[in-house]
């Protein structure tokens, strides 16, 4: 049975502010499980927006457009994130992003192995980097759930966590990303409307952490002189395969430059039992010569 639609003339929902500095990390999880999605205020310092915005500029200009209509023709991107800029590193690598990652995305599995029950551990892995800028008469973006690229269906705990990043003053009128609160709950019958998404406006260095399963857009840049640019990292569990192929975009040759952090990210590491291996051995020790608590005998 298809759900009906909030009425336009409902309440409208809110994405509840925190700051970076006072919330913890399961206060953060926990609203983004009950409204999938949450804005953190002073998530990196202005400085560090500076330094991206700067390194990443380049990579905006020489970008022709999206050519598949996913996103408007109008909007700019940058990817391979890790390969490109330094600060961007730094942002992905956010002890608060990192810790919030793990917290919604770590599989704890138990299994027989013989005679012996075996429970293993494993922590999420970057599923892509993207950052974007939306120009002035810049459509919005068609409302989607970002865990599509899995064929998610089920309601439930998150496979996927997404963080979009102002680098620049966002809002509502260049184009501000538009999120339905509480969308991660509906089954997939249930068709997102625009009147149902609010505009998640952010100063530089907030971020919008959301749920995969939330509906979601890049909004609308009805200004005239004004574009916006945001950086998104986004995280998967690490039993799926990413959605950006970060082999190519950092191989061996880059990834060795690293810390194992980074590279394990990166997807080089090995989810256990033994997912990802490399000549039957952990990549970590044979490309990067890592024996540390986190190398996988297999």
């Amino acid at each position: 049975m298809i759900q009906e639609p909030i009425s336009s003339k409902s309440a409208a929902p809110k994405l509840e502010r925190v700051n970076a500095d006072t919330a913890t990390v399961d206060e953060i999880c926990d609203i983004i499980n009950r409204d999938g999605g949450v804005i953190v205020e002073n998530f990196i310092s202005q400085q560090l927006a500076q330094q991206i915005q700067a390194e990443l500029k380049p990579h905006f200009d020489a970008d022709v457009g999206d050519k598949s209509g996913f996103f408007p023709s109008t909007t700019q991107r940058a990817t391979g994130l890790v390969a490109k800029s330094p600060a961007c590193v730094d942002l992905m690598t956010t002890p608060l992003l990192i810790d919030v990652a793990n917290a919604l995305l770590s599989d704890t599995y138990p299994h027989w192995l013989g005679k012996n029950r075996v429970t293993v551990t494993t922590k999420p892995i970057l599923s892509s980097t993207v950052a974007f800028r939306i120009n002035p008469g810049s459509e919005q973006q068609g409302l989607h759930r970002d865990d599509l690229d899995w064929h998610i269906q089920e309601v439930g705990p998150p496979m996927f966590l997404g963080s979009v990043t102002a680098i620049m003053k966002t809002t509502k009128e260049n184009g501000a990303t538009v999120v339905i609160p509480g969308s991660h709950l509906w089954d997939t019958e249930r068709p997102p409307q625009d009147h149902e998404a609010v505009s998640a406006e952010l100063q530089p260095g907030d971020t919008l952490l959301f749920h995969g399963h939330v509906y979601h857009a890049g909004g609308a840049n009805t200004t005239k002189d004004e574009r916006r640019e945001t950086v998104g990292m986004f995280f998967n569990r690490a039993q799926y395969r990413p959605a950006e192929n970060e082999f190519l975009e950092v191989p061996p040759e880059l990834a060795k430059n690293f810390s194992p952090q980074v590279q394990r990210l990166l997807g080089y590491g090995v989810s256990k039992p033994g997912c990802g291996f490399y000549k039957y051995q952990d990549p970590m020790r044979v490309l990067f010569g890592v024996e540390d608590e986190e190398t996988v005998n297999i």
